[in-house]
């Protein structure tokens, strides 16, 4: 089932929310550099995608092929085959994903979030799928305690700065009016690289998609080219490139 934008103040249950946020990161060592980005992302019930006026849909567009395997029927097949892979039946619970739609053909999600729900309206569980800019993917099943906090250990090349060792400790209390994330990666005798995003709810509506639009125009693309910016800076700032381990297929999960 699709629900369109909604129209009236009241949103709806599965009503889609937006969240206009400002991304930062900050590395410590071996350079000390920081580096702060403006974009907005989606709030989504899997089983309620929205649907925009025939001609905003580019301007959000929802693709199973974006996630997971990209062979699933549907974006909540991909998320339920996951979690059966884990052992985790929600029996049709409710899933809240937290993302970059595909915006003018082009998507790019560095961090995938969704808040995984039993029947009975508990979280059952969170997974941050992480996706890299050679175009390899990994998902991580994560059991947050009431703060919202979990650790675990990387297993996923990113930045070609760090090496696949160590574990994050990320703080994904699910979004309210307020989004407040942060991902802290840990290494041995490294100081902690840290990821944060923080925003304040806006119904989808059509107006608020349109001005969001307008002030971050290509906001996934400007994402990702951020991204590789950022990191000719540090290279040419003498930050070593660490060796990218074995190739990681897309469709690669655990």
């Amino acid at each position: 089932m699709v629900t369109d934008l909604p129209v009236r103040r009241q949103a709806r249950p599965g009503a889609p929310a937006l969240y206009p946020c400002t991304i930062t990161h900050v590395r410590r060592a071996p350079r000390r550099y920081a580096l702060r980005h403006r974009t907005y992302m989606w709030l989504v019930d899997l089983d309620h995608l929205p649907v925009l006026p025939r001609p905003l849909r580019p301007l959000a567009h929802f693709c199973t092929r974006d996630h997971f395997t990209g062979r699933a029927p549907s974006l909540r097949a991909a998320l339920d085959g996951f979690l059966g892979e884990h052992g985790i039946d929600l029996r049709g619970g409710r899933v809240l994903m937290l993302a970059h739609a595909r915006v003018l053909g082009h998507v790019f999600n560095p961090l995938t979030l969704y808040w995984c729900y039993g029947r009975d309206g508990g979280l059952r569980c969170v997974v941050a799928e992480v996706h890299n800019t050679y175009g390899e993917r990994h998902a991580y099943l994560l059991r947050t305690d009431t703060a919202g906090t979990a650790t675990v250990a990387k297993d996923f090349y990113v930045s070609p700065f760090h090496p696949v060792d160590g574990h994050y400790e990320m703080r994904l209390l699910p979004p309210a009016e307020r989004l407040r994330l942060s991902v802290t990666l840990r290494q041995p005798g490294s100081p902690p690289f840290t990821a944060a995003v923080h925003g304040r709810r806006r119904e989808a509506t059509v107006p608020v998609l349109l001005r969001l639009a307008l002030r971050h125009p290509w906001s996934t693309l400007r994402v990702s080219a951020a991204i590789r910016f950022h990191g000719i800076r540090l290279f040419l700032r003498g930050l070593p490139v660490q060796p990218r381990p074995g190739r990681r297929t897309p469709e690669s999960t655990s």
